[in-house]
């Protein structure tokens, strides 16, 4: 039998390697692209908002709102019963971004810093910069402006354990209730969360002009009843391990925020 020069092995096995990674990457794409991907073009601002939670800054209106937040499996799944959306802008020091959550009964619970947040309803950001999958991070808030901030090295399904004890170093955000929190009584509007995120806290310098990050935003959502002048969460139906509503921006395909491929993207402007 003929033998195979070495170098044409080490040829035909990478050729090999390539095709299968390519091929790889193309699945990904495709089940990404499924889910309809969304994305934002975030104005360039000189003079930052004031963080104070109601979104009422001149700066603010430079930036459009976002589509409306879908059912986190995306198409075919329930409209969420109630409206969410998001604005974004960046600058020198940072990325802001604000959403507003419409919401007829405003309640939480959770005054602890790092406690798990979205047994709550909540509001949750999380950014991928370089898009690849590694070292993410994510930020969950509720009505009261309780944070829960993490890093992930990599996604709990390919054994990521979550940093509990990280923290967004000069992170700001400010939430503002539109009614009045924890009060049965009377009917909310809704309430607001204005984030100011810094370049730094999430290990990045001042992205340039054009350049974009993965990113998404999550809505969780229980349903309630009222006992004795406070709400309760209704109890879970048997067999349902997610008796939460899970709202989006763009949809994961799955009750599953960590799959960054999935997520959305912000491309940040030029300035006007």
């Amino acid at each position: 039998m003929a033998k195979t020069h070495p170098n044409l092995r080490f040829a035909a096995a990478a050729l090999v390697l390539l095709s299968v990674t390519w091929c790889s990457q193309q699945a990904r794409h495709q089940s990404a692209s499924s889910t309809g991907q969304r994305s934002y073009s975030a104005p360039r601002i000189n003079e930052p908002p004031t963080i104070d939670g109601r979104l009422d800054d001149e700066a603010w209106s430079t930036a459009p709102w976002s589509e409306d937040f879908v059912d986190i499996r995306g198409e075919g799944h329930p409209t969420p019963e109630f409206r969410t959306r998001v604005k974004m802008l960046w600058g020198d020091r940072g990325l802001y971004i604000g959403a507003e959550l419409e919401e007829p009964h405003v309640w939480a619970t959770l005054t602890e810093r790092d406690s798990v947040i979205f047994h709550d309803p909540d509001f949750e950001l999380f950014v991928d910069p370089d898009f690849d999958g590694l070292r993410y991070y994510e930020l969950e808030i509720n009505a009261l402006g309780t944070e829960w901030d993490l890093l992930l090295p990599r996604r709990y399904t390919e054994g990521g354990e979550a940093d509990h004890d990280w923290t967004m170093v000069g992170l700001r955000t400010a939430v503002h209730v539109d009614g009045t929190i924890n009060d049965p009584a009377d009917t909310d509007r809704g309430w607001s969360v204005e984030i100011e995120l810094p370049w730094s806290a999430v290990e990045q310098a001042v992205p340039s002009a054009g350049s974009s990050w993965r990113i998404n935003f999550s809505r969780v959502e229980w349903s309630v009843h009222v006992e004795d002048g406070r709400y309760v969460k209704d109890p879970a139906p048997p067999d349902e391990p997610h008796p939460e509503e899970n709202w989006v921006w763009s949809p994961q395909g799955l009750i599953d925020m960590h799959q960054p491929e999935t997520w959305g993207r912000v491309v940040f402007l030029d300035p006007p």
